[in-house]
């Protein structure tokens, strides 16, 4: 299995990662505010459909201090917050929420967990992505994001510096996706 995210079609990227479990520990990783912030983002999710899914990210917290943002995400290195709505709910298996985008429009993040002895596997699918520099972007962050997960999920093991590491998936990504 490839840590790399794959592309499903024009408008869907899909990532699998292998985690340590049990199930329960990573749903609380994904959903609980104070343990995604260590690896995502912050903001409130209420468990329910039609419920609010808040995400307010500061990336420039998820690495080291002498690791800058690069000139490209300068604007997106403060606090940035985005409000979606959950569309589907199956604790603690699955959670699907949209995702608003720049031009008013709405992609999709849906996490699905399944157990596999001590270990869980995480499938992300993030679809209706518009264009292809947004699938590119989403590629390379939700990449580094899971690596931060994983990190977290694995006692003793480093973080990854996050801005450098976004900029080199970012390249890998373009090469893998076309």
């Amino acid at each position: 299995m490839s840590r790399y995210g794959e592309k499903i079609d024009d408008s869907t990227v899909r990532f699998v990662r292998t985690l340590p479990g049990p199930i329960e520990r990573v749903w609380a990783w994904l959903t609980e505010e104070d343990k995604r912030r260590q690896w995502f983002a912050a903001g409130k999710t209420e468990l329910r459909v039609g419920g609010k899914s808040e995400l307010h990210f500061n990336n420039s917290k998820l690495t080291t201090p002498d690791d800058e943002p690069p000139e490209k995400y300068r604007p997106y290195s403060g606090d940035i917050r985005f409000e979606g709505k959950v569309i589907e709910i199956d604790p603690p298996r699955l959670i699907k929420f949209s995702w608003p985008e720049a031009d008013g429009a709405a992609s999709e993040v849906t996490f699905e967990l399944k157990a596999q002895g001590d270990k869980v596997v995480l499938t992300l699918t993030q679809a209706k992505l518009a264009t292809k520099d947004a699938m590119l972007s989403v590629s390379g962050g939700w990449h580094i994001h899971l690596d931060l997960l994983e990190a977290q999920l694995s006692a003793g093991k480093k973080l990854p510096a996050f801005w450098s590491r976004l900029m080199e998936l970012e390249g890998e990504y373009a090469k893998r996706l076309g």
